[in-house]
């Protein structure tokens, strides 16, 4: 992406908690980084919003995709398994955002292709320190494909 930003960012949160995505709402707000947040609540939505399907037709793609991992109906490592599966889809980078910090979970997602791991934070203003690096390495540095 360019450093001139030209277009929102398109982020797809996957996350459960209300209380974590008003947090992460919050954090990109403050981070001003121009975006368009859209947060679906466990993972068979996230693919339902990835496939354009049902009430998401008209979903815009992602440019990054933020994962939780403890998700109901269907868990994060099965939605990310599902994603990197996807030809079309497995060129989005895949940020797994979640509680966890068991060594188990790291290594399984990393085997599952995710982009990288992050520990989600627990205050706002160590969330808003995450969301920085994320737009700083994701959108500055990396170059990322156009689909």
């Amino acid at each position: 992406m360019a450093e001139e930003q030209e277009r929102p960012i398109e982020i797809l949160m996957v996350e459960d908690d209300p209380a974590d995505a008003r947090l992460a709402v919050e954090a990109f707000k403050e981070a001003k980084l121009l975006n368009n947040l859209n947060v679906v609540g466990d993972g068979e939505e996230a693919l339902k919003y990835l496939r354009k399907e049902g009430e998401y037709a008209g979903a815009a793609r992602p440019d990054i995709i933020l994962l939780d991992l403890n998700l109901p109906k269907k868990s994060g490592t099965d939605t990310l398994a599902e994603i990197k599966a996807d030809d079309d889809l497995r060129r989005i980078p895949v940020v797994v955002l979640t509680n966890s910090d068991a060594e188990q979970d790291i290594v399984k997602t990393y085997n599952l292709h995710a982009n990288c791991y992050i520990v989600k934070p627990v205050n706002l203003e160590k969330f808003i320190a995450v969301v920085q690096a994320i737009k700083s390495f994701w959108f500055k540095i990396v170059t990322l494909p156009a689909c």
